[in-house]
């Protein structure tokens, strides 16, 4: 599951709450915290998810977050009320409308983690914001709440305890609340959100057993928002249980310019990998979300800006996994076509041969409009 990176900007005047929701905006965050008043002018900056305290279930916010008792010393809030039942009230009001709720509680010390852990099973967030910022209350709060449908937000004031918070207890937390208004720690931490939300993917070495041009067809160019650097490209494959890794058009060739925001994919019938599923290439179009590998099998987003299809010659590569598995893909026969050797560098296929190894990546399940299952599935 993707982290989420929430900015905090409902402190101080609105000319430095606006500093931090546009540097939200341009790093590409994914949620502003902001007083009710400013939900309006926060809207009017760019498209972002906006939560915000208040009591309003008429607010434009997308999400209400509750738990604020007033202003506390420093830049902190003072924590929910402890001595009554107010906020789990207005908990239940606000369910019954439908509404996103996040409650925000200050870990304080113990008391106030048991808090946490009771409120943050009757909402959609819980914000754990510490004085003393340390990882065990964290720890805890992600323990009780595992098994709950709740996404636990840690309050963090730089990249270092972002970076922790993201990776306590191997799951770590949903995501952070960043209270900075330095741009270079904004991007900092969304890139470490992103690296965070992915796992990586197995590679492994797979023999070219067949190589042959098979005559003209349709192929795919995808041209991505996102530059690619050598050694990064899709996965895509004529069956959805084994796919290549095909390199972008990153390096210089003597016969045209590099392109390092695209990768010459395949036929239109192949299959890419995006995400956990898989989409036909000529299902793909300007806006969609496509998942660039790299030959350490470490996995980014890439948006697609425009997707090419063209009649061209194509060409047949086949090649079996040492535990017997082949795997094909039709690729436009053209040299500056690349997969990727198992010394991991890039080889066009105007010079593969039979015997030469490739990294692949197989999968064990087949697939179902996408999406895996646990059925006998034949693909030839």
């Amino acid at each position: 599951m993707k982290k989420q990176v929430w900015i905090r900007a409902d402190e101080g005047d609105w000319e430095d709450k606006k500093e931090r929701i546009t540097g939200g905006l341009e790093s590409g965050a994914d949620c502003v915290l902001v007083e009710a008043e400013d939900v309006d002018k926060t809207k009017e900056l760019g498209d972002i998810k906006i939560a915000a305290f208040t009591d309003n279930a008429d607010t434009a916010a997308d999400i209400i977050v509750i738990g604020r008792g007033g202003e506390g010393d420093g830049t902190l809030p003072l924590p929910v009320d402890m001595s009554n039942s107010r906020d789990f009230e207005q908990l239940a009001t606000l369910r019954r409308q439908k509404k996103s709720i996040a409650a925000l509680v200050v870990i304080q010390d113990k008391k106030y983690e048991k808090f946490a852990a009771a409120i943050g099973t009757e909402c959609d967030y819980l914000i754990a914001i510490g004085t003393d910022w340390k990882v065990i209350p964290l720890e805890n709060l992600i323990a009780q709440l595992q098994e709950k449908e709740v996404n636990i937000i840690s309050g963090v004031r730089d990249a270092d305890e972002a970076k922790l918070a993201l990776e306590t207890m191997e799951h770590g937390s949903d995501g952070v609340l960043l209270d900075t208004a330095n741009p270079d720690t904004l991007k900092k931490t969304v890139k470490l959100a992103e690296e965070a939300g992915v796992e990586g993917i197995d590679l492994v070495p797979a023999t070219i057993t067949r190589i042959e041009p098979v005559g003209m067809g349709d192929r795919v160019c995808v041209d991505t928002c996102n530059l690619m650097e050598r050694g990064e490209g899709m996965l895509v494959g004529s069956q959805s249980a084994g796919m290549f890794l095909v390199h972008s058009e990153s390096e210089e060739s003597p016969y045209v310019a590099s392109r390092p925001f695209r990768v010459n994919a395949g036929a239109v019938h192949a299959y890419v990998k995006v995400g956990d599923k898989t989409r036909y290439l000529s299902e793909l179009e300007a806006g969609d979300e496509v998942t660039i590998v790299n030959t350490e099998g470490q996995q980014r987003k890439g948006i697609v800006g425009r997707v090419k299809i063209e009649r061209r010659p194509l060409m047949l590569v086949e090649a079996q996994s040492k535990d017997g598995k082949t795997v094909k893909n039709i690729l436009q026969n053209a040299e500056t076509i690349k997969l990727v050797s198992t010394s991991k560098e890039p080889v066009s296929i105007a010079s593969l041969k039979e015997g030469d190894e490739v990294l692949v990546h197989m999968e064990d399940t087949g697939r179902h409009f996408g999406m895996k299952v646990q059925e006998t599935i034949i693909e030839k």
